[in-house]
């Protein structure tokens, strides 16, 4: 009977084997999903709102009060937005008193 089994346990080895060397267990279980292209529209300029820098405030706390519920976008997006709006400044260069503009996220 012991013999028998590995014999068994052999012979189904190397049918398993021989399949898959032949039609590759890989290829027969991995289907090919169509691809998809996407066009990207032309970027549109971000709504936006011009705004007096006071004391204590930072970019990220003025667009926050201008923005309905939680942000939407990441911070990156923010701080490239603003740039953008604002000549390349970067928002630590903003000075109290001056007016810049800022996006609006919904």
């Amino acid at each position: 009977m012991k013999r028998f089994f590995i014999t068994f346990v052999i012979l189904v080895t190397l049918y398993v084997i021989y399949i898959d060397l032949n039609e590759g267990t890989l290829s027969s279980t991995q289907k090919q999903e169509p691809s998809i292209e996407v066009q990207a529209s032309p970027e549109e300029a971000p709504l936006f709102f011009e705004q007096q820098v006071q004391s204590g405030d930072t970019v990220l706390s003025i667009v926050e009060e201008y923005s309905t519920g939680a942000l939407s976008v990441s911070l990156e997006t923010v701080v490239n937005d603003f740039q953008k709006l604002n000549g390349g400044l970067k928002p630590e260069d903003i000075q109290i008193g001056k007016s810049y503009s800022f996006p609006i996220y919904k």
